[in-house]
């Protein structure tokens, strides 16, 4: 669906020839497209390679929801990482949005953005307490957040569903395919030069620089940045091992009539709840309803997720009615074991941040600028977390598979009984 209602992208050709640059950018994503804008900007000569088309992993498929920080609570993000490394990472990751709605003004980024907050809704009474306590460490951190009750919250998500909900004023919303659009054009008008259709299929160690080779060209290059997140291919295959695949699939309906429109999250923000198989609600700038949830939507998977998805909007959200669902699609995430994002120097001059556990858009924008700012100036000190070896994940197929099987089990039970 985002790709049919985004502007038009790019078009890029292949690599062909021969080219030297300073830097070569792997993976047309949010990391690859903000380091790429951010060393453009910066005066580097960069060439990104992308080995399909702009946003055609999780940046083409994710919801939509610019959120502040990451999945885990504050406390517990600064207890994983460590006191070096941990405030700053809440306090790096706690911006976030901030610079994806600065990008997207200064560049005129057209995608349906919104900065009305996010609302994270309680499923149950221990949802809610979890609210609480989330709501009390990001205040003692200075952000903007506010918890509503059951009664307070239920005319702002549209729904009598749920417990409550915490409000996060710093996060919103935006088309994310059309916000990677937007990134690659403004780092193209910057003088980086983008190429589609290229996957790295060879890369080797040459004196002071790196050789990538494509299936139709080459590039030589002093620095490499690594940015290929859940969608590691060709000569990056054996990244996957470092990852845990989690898919997300969402439906979106047919555009609402008007009048129902704006019962469903009428103050503009996008939602998500507080079960360990989350859900996510949004509407985009047509009017659709647009639901989530854990698990794929590959052959037999479709009709199991779509028929939940019907019992879901009838449950959540009865003044819909019976309505068809246009579309349906899925994207797979890179999760750790600890939902904690990895930094890896993997050779001289080659870096990677990887898995944001769900949360690609703002850590996305935010590490590729900080990659960026690490190749130009060599300090390990730019990035907010420590660096660590990249190390395979011991049954991380298995694991992705009880995911896969935990969320179909789930989705053919949930809500059946309305």
């Amino acid at each position: 669906m985002w790709k049919v209602t985004a502007p038009q992208p790019l078009l890029l050709r292949a690599l062909e020839g021969e080219i030297k640059t300073d830097v070569a950018v792997i993976g047309g994503g949010y990391t690859g497209l903000s380091a790429t804008l951010h060393l453009a900007e910066a005066g580097a000569n960069v060439v990104l390679l992308e080995a399909n088309e702009i946003g055609f992993g999780g940046a083409g498929r994710n919801v939509g929801l610019v959120n502040a920080g990451l999945w885990l609570m504050p406390e517990e993000v600064e207890k994983k990482v460590g006191p070096e490394y941990g405030s700053r990472l809440v306090n790096v990751l706690g911006h976030s949005p901030d610079l994806v709605f600065k990008l997207i003004e200064k560049h005129g980024i057209q995608c349906e953005s919104i900065r009305k907050g996010t609302l994270h809704c309680a499923h149950s009474p221990g949802g809610y307490r979890a609210l609480q306590q989330r709501e009390a460490q990001w205040k003692d951190r200075g952000a903007s957040v506010k918890l509503f009750g059951r009664e307070e919250a239920a005319p702002k998500i549209g729904s009598e569903s749920f417990y409550g909900a915490l409000l996060d004023e710093r996060a919103g919303t935006v088309q994310p395919l059309a916000y990677a659009y937007g990134l690659a054009r403004a780092a193209q008008q910057a003088g980086a030069n983008l190429y589609g259709y290229s996957p790295v299929i060879d890369y080797i160690r040459e004196s002071n620089a790196w050789r990538l080779s494509t299936p139709s060209g080459r590039i030589i290059a002093k620095s490499v940045i690594l940015a290929v997140q859940g969608y590691p291919e060709y000569a990056f295959e054996k990244n996957r091992k470092a990852i845990i695949p989690y898919n997300f699939f969402q439906f979106a309906t047919s555009p609402l009539p008007e009048k129902v429109r704006k019962t469903i999250l009428p103050g503009g923000q996008g939602a998500w709840d507080t079960n360990l198989i989350l859900s996510s609600y949004r509407l985009d700038q047509a009017g659709r309803l647009i639901v989530g949830s854990a698990g794929q939507v590959e052959n037999l998977a479709y009709t199991l997720h779509e028929k939940w998805t019907h019992r879901t909007i009838k449950k959540v959200f009865p003044q819909v009615g019976p309505t068809t669902l246009e579309y349906g699609w899925s994207g797979r995430i890179a999760m750790t074991i600890d939902h904690i994002p990895r930094f890896h120097i993997l050779d001289n001059n080659m870096v990677t941040v990887t898995s944001y556990n769900g949360r690609g858009i703002g850590p996305g924008t935010v590490f590729g600028k900080l990659l960026a700012e690490y190749t130009l100036n060599g300090s390990e000190q730019d990035i907010p977390l420590p660096v660590t070896k990249q190390k395979n994940i011991y049954m991380r197929g298995l694991r992705g598979l009880f995911y896969e099987a935990g969320a179909r089990a789930y989705h053919v039970l949930q809500r059946r009984i309305l």
